[in-house]
């Protein structure tokens, strides 16, 4: 694992806080941590309600990015409360490419200290007909 890697991973196991808010919901049981163009590391945690209105951390995290103005992600890495590290989810993957067209380029930490791009997570995109036609 490389040193912005390893850092990222640090970052967003730090904000890893799992804790009941009320009956209906639970928090911090995953943390992410987004490293934008600008270099500055946004995290963020999922909030897990019991009506399935939560959110994920790299939601989370790229809100925070978005409210301080910046929309591409250089990188990305999800911690669980057992440390192990997790890659974004189908909606994650779709939500951060979203935000920026170059963020199917970010470099996303895998299991194993492995890494590989959004795109290669989301192959066949839909906003990118070239790559879903036959």
């Amino acid at each position: 694992m490389e040193k912005m890697e390893k850092d990222l991973y640090e970052a967003a196991k730090a904000v890893v806080n799992p804790r009941k808010l009320t009956e209906y919901a639970e928090a911090g049981g995953v943390g992410a941590a987004i490293l934008a163009e600008s270099g500055r590391i946004y995290t963020g945690v999922c909030i897990d309600t019991a009506c399935s209105m939560g959110f994920c951390a790299e939601h989370a995290a790229a809100a925070a990015m978005i409210t301080a103005g910046e929309s591409k992600i250089l990188a990305v890495a999800a911690a669980g409360s057992d440390g192990a590290v997790m890659p974004p989810c189908g909606r994650c993957r779709e939500f951060l490419t979203c935000l920026h067209p170059d963020n199917r380029k970010a470099k996303v930490l895998l299991p194993g200290g492995e890494s590989c791009t959004l795109g290669d997570l989301l192959p066949f995109d839909w906003k990118n007909s070239e790559e879903g036609s036959a």
